[in-house]
């Protein structure tokens, strides 16, 4: 059990002594666990497996259930497979291990560790119209009546899926000892294609056992969902990742009446193994003119356009031409770049990564996902609305998504943040010195490189991709719960009501709670209210546990050493009597829109206040409220982030930029293969956000409508 009921005790207890005051008890604990795990069913984690790009062989859904229990020792997990990937023999497969894992958890009211399945709708435009992004749907229940009879696709692309598979097989010829596994993988390429699509226009619980299922869009998901009568959780993640997200992509289309499901769509991850989605900034990757023509903005201290960077890469290369002809490749350059919805690297195909500097990246983030989408962020995402559906109260749609984090591990390997060591074990980073990957990922080379080159709108993937991508690997974020107990049934009620938040890897525990809303008592995280009065709020915070080395030796006992040695590297969730200090909590606060010209800015405060901590091991308890909730009129949300001392973190710092005398990026580091590449960073745990509406009449709830509209623009 990941945080042991005694240690939880003596830690409420720890932070009633820093509080000064008597407090109740809470009736819930924290549980953490990962709900974004692949195994190599997935297509992608089958290709990082094979040896010539640095992987460690197969992990069946058995590896996740053992990897979980006695090397993450977490409390939950849940597997995620991408269905666009998944033979009906691998959806059985995945039913029974996880089944078996079940049994071995012991009283189903208080088990060791409850498994979750589900399946990834892997969706991936090639133009921000037509993308959806990745999402996690995951069902209650192991039971066949709590689960679909297939996983859910969001296009079939195993035909691209075989010529990966073939390609990648050319490989064997680089790495003749393990001949085999690269003909088993064309094998299983070969096996995807073997049964039928689903026919079209027929309801989802009609469907034959054994077809291939396909959703093209959330609404068409959501309602096989329905025609299935299937319960289940739908939680978008790597939304600012610009690996597979077109450039200029926004998160509103999600809002669309028609995609949004608001019982399903409950949570967002905002943290992955892949990097953190929360931040909003005011930068683009271009901007459009009056005539509708794409312009590439110049560089700012906190960002880099890739369309600039691809004009000064340019310019390296002008030697021997004329000054004139040098200028008019350079905007072609930058031209080129803006058309490049992703992979803008392919402008000079044959450029090292180094020379695109730390173009597309978010700078002032913790730990950003790659080549970052800021309108695609979770602040961003929280702070619209869909001012054309307004409910009767006239309040338009909005997200009110609960926060978690998870691993988007790709080798079975649940919960991978546990410890700051053995970078190829605890992120996806795969470490193979000039072997095939380079090949896989360079974008080869032009026929001159000095002519930029016109990307084409090919299928997203990996080939081709930025050589920087692997810098923004990180070891896995968590998702924590406030359950009422170990069970299944209470963990599912958790995330139901958004009693949840995430961490970038630690054991943070975190309270956050409205202490004065309509009625007695107080309201956690995740919550709705409707007031005029001053809210008041309280954080308590403690932080996570040092870690001793090594394993447990319960873990050694259960597994065996040849297994944890293969599985757990020996390294081992672990931790010691003494805990981190937690060094200052923030408080971000964000207005919703009202009308769809309001600006952005002046409505996400990141942060509103930031309250430090003295924290000698027992924990942080600070108090505040908004004086100006009831003169703004605005209904508004609260969430927290409890931050950790400052210490060293794989890849802390991506690229390691290093800066001239004027400011200026003038180069960039990447991690070196057995480098575990450590900088220090601030970990982290974010709060799902309290939804404090303002209340329409004189009472709380009352349904008057004399509520003042204050607009918030910028000065």
């Amino acid at each position: 059990m990941a945080e042991g009921d005694e240690r939880q005790r003596a830690g409420v207890a720890a932070l009633t002594r820093t509080g000064g005051g008597a407090r109740t008890a809470p009736d819930t604990q924290i549980l953490f666990g990962d709900l974004h795990v692949h195994t190599t069913f997935s297509q992608d984690a089958y290709l990082f497996a094979l040896p010539a790009v640095g992987g460690d062989g197969a992990h069946p859904p058995a590896d996740a259930c053992d990897f979980a229990r006695y090397c993450a020792n977490l409390d939950f997990f849940a597997l995620t497979d991408h269905a666009e990937s998944l033979r009906p023999a691998h959806w059985e497969i995945t039913k029974q291990s996880l089944r078996e894992c079940d049994e071995r958890a012991g009283d189903p009211g208080n088990p060791d560790l409850v498994a979750f399945m589900g399946f990834e709708w892997t969706n991936a435009g090639l133009t921000p119209e037509e993308h959806y992004g990745h999402r996690c749907v995951i069902f209650p229940g192991l039971d066949d009546a709590s689960l679909p009879p297939r996983p859910i696709a969001s296009a079939d692309k195993r035909p691209a899926y075989l010529k990966t598979a073939e390609a990648m097989a050319r490989l064997r010829w680089l790495d003749p000892l393990h001949w085999g596994r690269y003909g088993e993988y064309v094998e299983y390429g070969k096996a995807l294609q073997d049964f039928p699509a689903c026919e079209e226009g027929i309801s989802s619980a009609r469907l034959p056992e054994g077809c291939f299922e396909v959703a093209a869009t959330p609404a068409d998901l959501h309602r096989k969902l329905d025609e299935a009568g299937l319960e289940a959780l739908d939680i978008p993640h790597g939304t600012a990742w610009g690996v597979y997200t077109p450039a200029t992509t926004t998160i509103d289309k999600h809002l669309d009446a028609a995609q949004y499901d608001a019982d399903r769509m409950r949570l967002i991850e905002i943290a992955s193994g892949h990097g953190n989605s929360e931040s909003y900034g005011s930068f683009r990757e271009w901007e459009v003119g009056a005539d509708g023509e794409r312009i590439c903005p110049a560089p700012t201290e906190d960002y880099l356009p890739c369309c600039w960077q691809a004009g000064e890469i340019m310019r390296s290369r002008c030697d021997g031409l004329d000054p004139d002809e040098c200028e008019r490749r350079i905007a072609l350059a930058r031209q080129y770049a803006t058309e490049a919805y992703t992979r803008v690297n392919r402008v000079f195909p044959d450029a090292a990564p180094e020379e695109w500097l730390d173009c597309g990246q978010c700078r002032d983030c913790f730990k950003p996902s790659f080549d970052y989408r800021p309108l695609e962020s979770v602040q961003y995402g929280m702070s619209i609305s869909n001012e054309a559906v307004v409910d009767e109260d006239g309040r338009p749609l909005r997200f009110r998504y609960g926060f978690v984090g998870s691993s988007d591990e790709h080798s079975g390997r649940p919960g991978t943040g546990y410890k700051q060591v053995d970078r190829a074990l605890m992120t996806d980073v795969n470490e193979a010195p000039g072997s095939g990957l380079g090949a896989l990922l360079g974008g080869g080379s032009g026929p001159d490189p000095q002519m930029p080159q016109r990307p084409g709108q090919g299928d997203i993937g990996v080939s081709g991709n930025d050589g920087r991508t692997q810098a923004f690997l990180y070891p896995g974020a968590l998702a924590a719960a406030h359950a009422r107990s170990r069970s299944r049934e209470d963990l599912w009620d958790a995330f139901g009501r958004r009693e949840v938040y995430a961490t970038s890897g630690p054991r943070i525990l975190l309270w956050f709670d409205l202490l004065n809303p309509p009625g007695a008592g107080h309201r956690p995280m995740g919550s709705e209210v409707e007031m005029r009065e001053t809210p008041r709020f309280e954080v308590r915070a403690l932080g996570s546990f040092e870690p001793r080395p090594g394993c447990p030796d319960w873990s050694r006992e259960g597994l065996g050493g040849e297994r944890l040695a293969s599985l757990c590297r020996n390294e081992c969730y672990f931790p010691s009597e003494v805990r981190r200090p937690i060094v200052a909590i923030e408080v971000v606060r964000i207005t919703p829109r009202i009308a769809p010209d309001e600006p952005i800015e002046p409505r996400i405060e990141d942060p509103w206040l930031r309250l430090e901590c003295e924290d000698a091991g027992e924990g942080c308890v600070v108090r505040f409220e908004d004086e100006d909730f009831a003169s703004r009129g605005r209904d508004t949300l609260y969430y927290v982030r409890a931050l950790e001392a400052a210490r060293p973190a794989i890849a802390g710092n991506p690229l390691r930029p290093r800066r001239g005398d004027d400011g200026r990026v003038e180069s960039i580091e990447l991690c070196e293969t057995g480098d575990d590449c450590l900088d220090p960073v601030e970990e982290r745990a974010w709060s799902s956000p309290i939804f404090v509406d303002f209340a329409r009449g004189g009472d709380e709830g009352d349904g008057g409508d004399d509520r003042r509209i204050v607009r918030l623009d910028l000065d």
